[in-house]
């Protein structure tokens, strides 16, 4: 989990004048500070790491540095999230929305080959990318009474012709998602600080919401430790096409988690974003479901002895 530590001005390339960024983005740098607090002291069954990155403004260049040395360490990163303007729920015509946090989360993976997309058009799955998993996870653990918040999912990889640091991650095949406040106001981001007409511009504290900040902090926490604690999405989740049937058979590779329960398989219609149905099937790595592949779409997730589930994996055809 990240925020970014650097700002800007009107001009990207101004180094010169005054860029508190205190939305964009010390807002997300406080939150990966405070959840780094809270869990200090304990002891996850999973590596969380907190992080603050530079260059964000000028390129991606901390967040791209980071998410490189993790791929060339071979890192197995279940999930990545940047917090990235999460400082105001209060949009620039002062409507406020002070109980949503957006969740950005792309459908057709940024990483994806020539290979992968010709086999995509022929299954589907536009809308089950790991990242997608991810952001049904987030909603599953972090939407509730507890955190204070909705995790309101958009599908797409980030605002309109807009980028943070979860793009880089996604770039190197990791599932990433940005968390931003529900509406901007632009007058308090990428702003020279001045005053025009009576109105107050440039990225100032003034225009924070420190209770929303901690709601949001919430809400990372809810996600990370869940995540931490849970068994991890299943590997080698697939489909078996050798023979045609109208039932169908997915199989998967077991985990390696010490107290791992067993599985559950999920489907739903083609139609619907969310998983509708679910079924235990046990310790095994197999199961058959009486329902056409062609029909619906199927997952598996992992369950541990606590009741915590992974994220869903979207099986491949297997041949």
């Amino acid at each position: 989990v990240s925020g970014h530590y650097d700002s800007r001005a009107s001009d990207p390339m101004d180094a010169v004048s005054d860029a508190p960024g205190a939305d964009d983005d010390a807002s997300g740098v406080a939150v990966v500070l405070e959840a780094a607090r809270v869990m200090a002291r304990r002891r996850p069954a999973a590596t969380i790491v907190f992080a603050a990155v530079a260059g964000e403004e000028q390129g991606l260049y901390g967040a791209a540095r980071l998410a490189d040395r993790l791929k060339a360490a071979g890192a197995d990163v279940q999930g990545m999230f940047t917090d990235d303007i999460v400082g105001s729920p209060t949009a620039d015509d002062g409507a406020r929305d002070p109980r949503t946090v957006r969740l950005f989360a792309e459908g057709v993976p940024s990483s994806e080959t020539p290979e992968q997309a010709a086999l995509r058009r022929s299954v589907g799955g536009e809308n089950d990318s790991p990242t997608r998993q991810l952001a049904r996870f987030v909603r599953d653990v972090a939407d509730n009474d507890a955190t204070g918040m909705r995790v309101r999912v958009v599908y797409r990889r980030d605002r309109y012709l807009r980028g943070g640091d979860h793009i880089p991650f996604l770039e190197r095949g990791f599932p990433a998602a940005r968390f931003t406040e529900p509406a901007e106001d632009y007058a308090h981001q990428h702003q020279d600080v001045r005053v025009i007409d009576g109105k107050q511009y440039g990225d100032l504290p003034e225009f924070c919401d420190f209770g929303y900040i901690a709601r949001v902090a919430r809400v990372n926490a809810a996600a990370l430790w869940t995540l931490a604690q849970a068994p991890g999405a299943p590997r080698g989740a697939s489909i078996r096409t050798s023979g045609l049937t109208n039932a169908t058979e997915l199989l998967w590779e077991r985990g390696p988690e010490s107290d791992l329960a067993g599985y559950e398989v999920v489907w739903r219609e083609t139609t619907e974003p969310e998983w509708t149905h679910v079924v235990r099937v046990g310790d095994t790595v197999r199961h058959t479901v009486d329902l056409s592949k062609d029909n619906v779409f199927f997952g598996v997730r992992a369950v541990n002895r606590a009741g915590l589930r992974s994220p869903v994996a979207f099986p491949a055809p297997l041949r």
